[in-house]
């Protein structure tokens, strides 16, 4: 599978969902964008990134694991966006020391907070550009540009709700059986929809507890 370089557009925000935020990366050789919805911690660590002036009293927890891996020699060669299933991309960090290469997994939105520090160039396969690319509409004025990304963000967000409402955040878990409960804990789990995780992990507790 070919590998397709992204740079970083910017950081978008969702119009009518508080705390929700979009990296949009951009095709080097192309014109489709790459939008990933990130929390607000993570959209932070990455904005103060990109802005080279902006140096925060104390390092956050992206600097540091660049201080720490400075320290000790690792070097972050690439980050690789290597899969998305449900919505949720998947991504892997190349590093190197003493000239032995190492591939760790990492959430997508560190991945890239930490590429960014390390200067270090991301990357994704054909496939997942050509499944999840999108082209903006919107490209004479700035202002039009950020708004059909706002628009994207609360498009992403919907079906990323949609995707996690089987069963739904309202429904109850008490009519599903323990082993139930357990392979949908996986599955949330495995999802990142760590707010459903905890609902079938407290009727889990409930049922073992008594």
């Amino acid at each position: 599978m070919s590998l397709v370089r992204l740079n970083i557009k910017g950081i978008s925000y969702s119009q009518t969902q508080n705390g929700a935020y979009a990296l949009i990366l951009n095709e080097v050789d192309g014109e489709r964008k790459l939008p990933i919805v990130i929390g607000a911690f993570e959209a932070q660590s990455i904005a103060i990134a990109l802005e080279k002036e902006i140096k925060p009293p104390r390092p956050l927890t992206h600097d540091l694991f660049k201080n720490f891996s400075d320290r000790f020699e690792i070097i972050v060669k690439q980050v690789i966006i290597h899969k998305l299933v449900d919505g949720v991309f998947y991504s892997s960090i190349i590093c190197e020391r003493d000239k032995i290469e190492e591939i760790i997994d990492a959430r997508t939105s560190d991945a890239i907070a930490l590429a960014l520090r390390f200067d270090a160039p991301i990357f994704t396969y054909k496939t997942i550009l050509d499944k999840a690319g999108i082209y903006l509409k919107f490209s004479a004025k700035d202002s039009e540009d950020k708004k059909s990304e706002s628009i994207i963000v609360d498009e992403i967000l919907a079906d990323s709700e949609s995707s996690k409402s089987s069963p739904s955040s309202s429904e109850n878990y008490k009519s599903y059986s323990l082993q139930e409960l357990y392979t949908m804990l996986d599955s949330a789990v495995t999802n990142e929809d760590y707010e459903k995780a905890a609902k079938i992990r407290d009727e889990i507790s409930k049922r073992e507890t008594k």
